[in-house]
């Protein structure tokens, strides 16, 4: 951004117009209103903090089940709670966390070990679950301030999975047979599993596995392509309940090469100096076990229960829950086995509310992204040596990957609406900008020289002539930029924007196809009404000779 920043600066001064400060003022105050609006959201939403606990979680059923948990232990002492479930991947849930942007969310011992510490430690300490949470409590507590609460009461190891009848035909029974086999079989891996130290990487240097072909796929699809057959093996975790309805056979880490992988409650330097909240999270520590995990998470995935109504009855069976329950989610008939409309019906007002928030996002990153752009495509026009190379940078924006973008807003905004918006507009930018320096540039000439005869300045003949003529281009820039948000918004909830994602990113998560066609489909009929409204918008500011075309 100062690179660009600088750029125009420079360009400014050979623009040749009468009046370059209002370019200026108009490039310059667009960013700044935005930032404004930023900080007072974000100041908005650091008011709301103090006064709520943002409880987080990760992508997958039992970390959205677990936090739900943690949500409902909070609101039965009285204290107010903030949900922002299925955060991306460890790296950006823990640096939230780390940078207090969320005060809690379920971690793994053993993830904390490698993935997030990097640490080797020796066999004899590596295997132990007590000698492990003792090192990773101590090392989070020095390095980062973040407390890890005492364990829930269950290890939730990786569980490497295969058909019965891949295990039975290939004789399978450990990780050493299947590294054996592996040069034949296709696997199916989250993208979390094939980074990871502990993970596709690790397994390759302590087994020997190498797949023919690795295909990274969400938690829950990934089941359902091992069923298919489209692929022969996959990364599940020990407490899966989709491991039992597909009837898969999970091979025997027989090198004990993962770590213990005890649950707990990662919680922020910000939240640990609160002792009602953390009095309020330890009950829940050493209630749960293995079977019981498995079992409420088979409830989730596979029978498709509401995750605060099976949060709800396992606190209740431990005597833990409050009264009352999240509106949100709890109402009854979201998990409905009726008919697809009868189930729209039931989450209308979910939908509603995330349908708002998508159009704030877009409208919003729009509306920036269209203040800065236009003038910018004006003042290149003017400075056309610089254009294509200015163009081309911010090109190279749209190149990054939406969720990697997302994720490097987290430790510079925290996680919400505000990294939200920047990284939107920053996607905006480019369209825009190329269809205004376009439109402008490819002006009809002849039309151009003949007010030029008559005496008018560059400003009169830009306002009067080449602006109204580049109309149809620039439109054509803002309406690509316009389908272009509405659908990376839907990425905006894996940093907690909200908006048609969270339905997207549930759904995947839990494997519930109407879950995720309750988002897919508003967003898709929302950036055709965007589309057709701005077309409707272009014809009615096109220029009355052109209307007819």
């Amino acid at each position: 951004m100062k690179l660009i920043v600088n750029a125009f600066s420079a360009l400014s001064a050979r623009l040749g117009l009468r009046s370059p400060r209002f370019y200026r003022c108009v490039f310059c105050g667009a960013p700044a209103l935005t930032l404004v609006a930023g900080s007072v959201s974000a100041q908005s939403r650091d008011a709301a903090d103090q006064r709520n606990v943002v409880v987080a979680s990760k992508p997958f059923a039992e970390s959205y089940l677990l936090a739900e948990m943690f949500a409902q232990l909070l609101e039965a002492r009285g204290i107010s709670v903030t949900r922002r479930p299925g955060l991306g991947a460890t790296e950006v849930a823990f640096g939230a966390l780390r940078t207090n942007a969320i005060d809690v969310y379920p971690e793994y011992t053993g993830t904390g070990l490698v993935a997030i510490l990097h640490d080797t430690l020796p066999d004899a300490i590596a295997k132990d679950p007590r000698a492990v949470y003792s090192h990773v409590s101590r090392r989070f507590a020095d390095l980062y301030g973040v407390r890890w609460l005492p364990p829930l009461g269950f290890e939730n190891t990786y569980a490497i999975a295969v058909r019965r009848e891949t295990a039975t035909n290939l004789r399978l029974n450990t990780l050493t047979d299947l590294a054996r086999e592996s040069a034949e079989l296709t696997a199916g891996f989250t993208a979390d599993f094939i980074g990871r130290p502990d993970g596709l990487a690790g397994l390759e240097r302590a087994y020997g596995l190498r797949p023919r072909a690795v295909r990274p796929l969400a938690p829950a699809l990934k089941y359902q392509a091992l069923a298919t057959r489209a692929v022969d093996v996959i990364d599940g975790y020990s407490t899966d309940g989709l491991l039992s309805r597909y009837d898969l056979v999970t091979l025997d880490d027989d090198k004990r090469f993962f770590p213990p992988y005890q649950a707990a409650a990662l919680v922020s330097p910000r939240l640990a100096r609160r002792p009602d909240a953390i009095a309020a999270l330890i009950p829940l520590s050493g209630r749960l076990d293995e079977r019981m995990m498995r079992e409420l998470n088979r409830r989730v995935e596979v029978e498709h229960e509401d995750v605060a109504v099976v949060a709800r009855s396992a606190l209740t069976q431990f005597g833990l829950a409050g009264s009352g329950a999240h509106p949100a989610t709890a109402a009854p008939g979201d998990r409905d086995r009726g008919s697809f409309f009868r189930y729209l019906a039931s989450r209308r007002a979910v939908m509603l509310a995330q349908t708002l928030r998508h159009i704030v996002l877009v409208a919003a990153a729009l509306g920036a992204a269209m203040l800065v752009a236009i003038p910018l495509g004006l003042l290149l026009e003017r400075a056309r040596p610089a254009a294509e190379g200015t163009l081309g940078a911010l090109g190279v924006i749209q190149t990054i990957p939406s969720i990697a973008l997302l994720a490097f807003m987290i430790p510079l905004f925290g996680v919400g609406l505000v990294p939200a918006l920047v990284a939107l507009w920053l996607y905006a930018l480019y369209p825009i900008a190329r269809g205004t320096y376009t439109g402008v540039h490819g002006a009809d000439h002849d039309a151009v020289e003949a007010v030029e005869a008559l005496g008018t300045t560059p400003v009169q003949r830009l306002l009067w002539v080449r602006l109204p003529l580049a109309t149809p281009v620039i439109m054509a820039g803002v309406r690509t930029a316009a389908v272009i948000t509405v659908g990376a918004a839907t990425l905006a909830a894996f940093i907690g924007a909200g908006g048609l994602g969270e339905a997207i990113v549930e759904g995947l998560a839990l494997a519930d196809t109407r879950l995720v066609l309750t988002g897919a489909i508003p967003a898709a009929l929302l950036a055709v009404l965007v589309d057709a409204v701005l077309g409707l918008v272009e014809r009615r500011v096109r220029p009355a000779h052109l209307r007819g075309r």
